[in-house]
């Protein structure tokens, strides 16, 4: 097991022991990210706008998070891919969350 879990802890540097902000792994989506400069790297993104997201600021205060996405570089190929499946088991899924969606859909279109 790689000790992710539903709240995944952000750590800047391997020598960090404090985690900087945690990502709630909820209706999130991980892939591969073909990028010509960044070999074996994987993006985590959500359907809405912003990752649900919560970050300490310089001050120490628990602030949230404003990112589209966030991207994970690996060693190598097997190493993206078992982060990628470790991700995918740790996300959850919110049974009301197709249905809001569908709803906030529908609301826009009637607008």
């Amino acid at each position: 097991s790689s000790g992710i879990n539903a709240e995944w802890p952000l750590r800047p540097g391997e020598s960090d022991s404090e985690p900087k902000g945690i990502v709630p792994l909820e209706n999130l989506k991980v892939e591969e990210c073909k990028l010509k400069d960044r070999k074996f790297t994987l993006e985590i993104r959500s359907d809405e706008k912003f990752i649900k997201s919560a970050k300490t600021d310089s001050g120490g205060k628990m602030v949230s998070g404003n990112h589209e996405y966030y991207r994970i570089q690996a060693s190598n190929h097997e190493e993206m891919m078992a982060w990628m499946e470790s991700i995918r088991k740790s996300i959850s899924k919110d049974p009301f969350y197709a249905q809001m969606q569908a709803r906030k859909k529908n609301a826009m279109c009637k607008q």
